[in-house]
């Protein structure tokens, strides 16, 4: 079949180049534009746009799909189908019977859970023990399309976000080529989604990932490992200003420091949230570069009783916390 390969981010890219390798061609792909990074705010293009360049495919780079020109130049494609990974535009009603088997999307859940821009954060923070990957075709809604094909993975204890999306984009484009494969032998009937386990994972903010001491101990960790390495998950200092949390270490046993209560002793540091503490891993001080816990508790100078989140938020209660 003749592809559109729509796809943005790092996740997108193992699809690609197995399309690449598989008996179908890719004719072009479509991407978001170039986007300032780094201190230098410099202009980049996105990682499917290098490595499509570097295969020396056309690329289509449009502010939005509704923008002038865009139908015609996609429709002079002639596509097949148009598989999607993580685009990060929104496909309009009237481009979705533009390819023969419409647009396929490969989305990173076992659908209909957790539809949205941030499935597999949304599954660590929950404490989901499976998730998986779902080829389905677009339709008008927010990933509400007929199922083509799943897989499944198992999350691992100690997952972050970053982990499990890393094993997913891997495994989920060999489901998107052997969706593909099944469309083009005209062997795959799609299947509407249930009504049953809907649920909606929105793209996470900056807030969404400041860790809340008051919340079990468990919640905590999700919460981080479901935010790293994005947005990154942070707290706040005694001054007000942000401390970036890695991946911590769920401790339990201790349960005599009051939630957001720093304990700094040989060689590691503590905190206490509800029904226990946790181990700091890797912190990144504001305008710092990340660094272990230790060696920023010993450089910080840190006061007797110093309490994380105090008086910023950190310590409230709000919020969902699933058990």
């Amino acid at each position: 079949m003749r592809l559109l390969f729509a796809g943005t981010p790092t996740a997108a890219v193992p699809s690609l180049e197995a399309l690449l390798a598989s008996r179908h061609e890719v004719v072009a792909v479509l991407t978001r534009p170039d986007a300032r990074s780094g201190r230098g705010r410099t202009l980049a293009p996105s990682p499917v746009k290098a490595a499509a360049l570097d295969a020396g495919l056309e690329v289509l780079t449009p502010v939005r799909l509704r923008d002038e020109g865009v139908r015609e130049a996609l429709q002079s494609l002639a596509v097949d189908a148009a598989p999607v990974v993580a685009y990060g535009n929104l496909v309009p009603a009237d481009l979705l019977d533009l390819p023969v088997h419409g647009w396929v999307n490969l989305h990173f859940s076992v659908l209909p859970a957790w539809r949205g821009a941030a499935p597999v954060q949304h599954a660590l923070i929950a404490g989901d023990e499976v998730t998986g990957a779902t080829t389905f075709r677009l339709d008008a809604g927010l990933d509400t399309g007929p199922v083509l094909g799943t897989l499944t993975e198992t999350v691992r204890t100690r997952d972050t976000s970053g982990d499990l999306l890393d094993r997913l984009a891997v495994a989920g484009a060999g489901l998107l080529v052997r969706t593909l494969d099944a469309l083009e032998d005209g062997v795959l009937q799609p299947v509407p989604q249930g009504l049953d386990g809907v649920s909606h994972a929105p793209k996470l903010e900056v807030e969404d990932a400041r860790v809340r001491w008051t919340h079990p101990v468990h919640a905590v960790d999700r919460r981080i490992r479901g935010c790293t390495p994005a947005p990154g998950a942070w707290t706040t200092l005694p001054d007000g200003s942000r401390l970036g949390l890695g991946p911590v270490q769920p401790v339990p046993e201790v349960r005599d420091l009051l939630p957001g209560r720093l304990r700094v002793g040989k060689g590691e540091v503590l905190v206490g949230a509800a029904g226990g503490a946790v181990r700091l891993g890797e912190v990144r001080p504001a305008g710092k570069r990340p660094m272990a816990a230790a060696d920023w508790a010993r450089g910080a100078r840190l006061e007797a009783d110093v309490v994380l989140g105090a008086g910023h938020g950190d310590l409230s209660v709000a919020g969902e916390v699933r058990a």
